[in-house]
């Protein structure tokens, strides 16, 4: 385990105060639904979870983002979401946050990236993934690209966070940093 002193904790949270952050990559939404399971499913030898609580949360290059605004830092978050109702909840999530959403690019023929754990009895029993793993199209690329140059001159840093979804392509990584 990483010490971090309590002094250079601080001056990292002094350093990225204002700061304006690029921040490339997946973006998800974590879905959590948490419930009780008190019988078997009479179809399969799997739990019933009998949902108490729902919550939504940002994942990937999202979280990142969020986590950039708890460092007092202004993220300026860049990926994909799918013409989808989940891309739709996405926006409204950022709203909500007071993120803007002109670095998100909606994607036609792509679902938005949402990972759903399902909890009962407060054990992890399953999760279900929704995502497309392949390549972004040059048109997507290029729209990512064009959002990417058009803030350089503002921002401070650059943050790519790529957890293979398909979004961070090499040849957009080297044309975004080079």
């Amino acid at each position: 385990m990483i010490h971090i002193s309590e002094e250079k904790l601080d001056r990292i949270f002094k350093q990225a105060t204002g700061k304006k952050i690029l921040v490339f990559g997946d973006l998800m939404v974590d879905e959590y639904l948490w419930g009780e399971v008190s019988r078997l499913s009479p179809e399969a030898p799997v739990p019933i979870v009998d949902i108490a609580e729902e919550q939504l949360r940002f994942g990937g290059a999202a979280n990142v983002a969020n986590n950039l605004i708890g460092l007092q830092a202004t993220p300026i978050l860049v990926g994909v979401v799918g013409r989808d109702r989940m891309g739709d909840v996405f926006r409204e999530m950022l709203e909500k946050r007071n993120l803007p959403a002109d670095g998100i690019v909606v994607a036609e023929n792509r679902p938005t990236t949402v990972k759903t754990r399902i909890i009962g009895n407060d054990q992890h029993i399953a999760r279900v993934d929704k995502e497309t793993t392949g390549p972004i199209s040059g048109e997507i690329q290029e729209a990512i690209f064009k959002i990417c140059v058009a803030h350089m001159d503002e921002i401070e840093a650059v943050i790519i966070q790529d957890y293979n979804k398909g979004v961070v392509v090499p040849q957009l990584v080297e044309r975004i940093t080079g």
